[in-house]
C-alpha cells in the first residue's frame, strides 16, 4: 500500500487520507479508492449512513461517519470536487472549452449524446 502523502489537514482523522496517484490526490477513504466525495454525494441523494453501508459493504460505520465529519470539516473543498466532477461530462456534452477558475473561454459544436 502507497504511503499516505504528508497533509496536517488529516491528522485527525483515522480514516480519512490522500494518496499521491489515487483519486487525484483527494481525499479518501483509509485503505480503499472510496472518495469521501461519493460518500457525501450519497448523504446528499438522502442515503443514511446505514444505507451507505449497505451500498458500500467494504466499508465501517466509523468509515462512513469520518467521511461526513471531514466534509463538514472541510466543506469548501469537497464541494469544489464535487462541481469540478460536475462540469467535466456537461462542457464535453456541449463542446464547451472551460477555464480552471470554471469561466466558459469558447463554446464548440455540441457532442452527439
Amino acid at each position: 500500500m502507497e504511503a499516505a502523502a504528508d497533509s496536517s489537514d488529516l491528522a485527525e482523522y483515522r480514516h480519512i487520507t490522500r494518496v499521491p496517484g489515487v483519486c487525484g490526490g483527494r481525499p479518501i477513504i483509509q485503505g480503499t479508492r472510496t472518495p469521501v466525495k461519493a460518500i457525501v454525494g450519497y448523504h446528499k441523494l438522502g442515503l443514511s449512513a446505514d444505507d451507505i453501508l449497505t451500498g458500500l459493504p467494504h466499508l465501517t460505520p466509523a468509515q462512513v461517519y469520518e467521511a461526513l465529519s471531514f466534509y463538514h470539516d472541510h466543506q469548501a473543498e469537497i464541494e469544489q470536487e464535487i462541481a469540478e466532477d460536475q462540469l467535466v461530462p456537461l462542457s464535453q456534452q456541449y463542446g464547451l472549452q472551460v477555464a480552471a477558475d470554471g469561466r466558459v473561454l469558447s463554446v464548440g459544436q455540441a457532442q452527439d449524446a
